[in-house]
């Protein structure tokens, strides 16, 4: 099954927030930035402010879709194919770009929202989906689809 996913970019400097988790098969680390699934009825837009409402309690505002990546994965030894809309956006609670880890509501990631540079990913902590690195240096850019390549069997999230 192809499941329809909106996560949201939110920057500070060289920074963006993300959250962890960990694919107890091969021991793999990886961070995503925040948002969920799309629910039947519901755009992308409308997911990203429903899930950071679940997710932090928090308000946005300034969402821009950046683009869409298809993303072709394993987790937990299992094939998963994702359609991930890509936004930029911002905390209308400035206040949360001071704390250096937000808690979250729900959810089952093993950490809560963390700032992290993006120099930090890499093999120990891979930032998913896959292509999301060429969305995020484009700032100003229109949305655009980017396909990224399916990785080899088990080396992507």
């Amino acid at each position: 099954m192809i499941r329809v996913m909106a996560i949201c970019l939110f920057r500070q400097s060289d920074e963006i927030l993300v959250t962890e988790g960990l694919d107890t098969t091969n021991n793999q680390r990886y961070a995503r930035p925040l948002g969920g699934g799309v629910e039947l009825g519901e755009t992308s837009e409308q997911t990203i402010v429903r899930e950071i409402r679940e997710e932090l309690g928090a308000e946005i505002r300034e969402l821009k879709l950046l683009g869409v990546l298809e993303n072709l994965f394993e987790l937990e030894g299992q094939l998963r194919h994702e359609v991930v809309f890509v936004y930029d956006g911002q905390f209308a609670d400035q206040s949360l770009y001071e704390l250096a880890e937000i808690k979250l509501l729900d959810g089952e990631w093993r950490t809560g929202a963390i700032w992290r540079p993006l120099e930090w990913f890499g093999d120990e902590c891979m930032l998913v989906p896959v292509g999301i690195e060429k969305l995020l240096h484009l700032p100003d850019a229109p949305a655009r689809e980017i396909r990224a390549a399916p990785p080899a069997f088990g080396a992507g999230l």
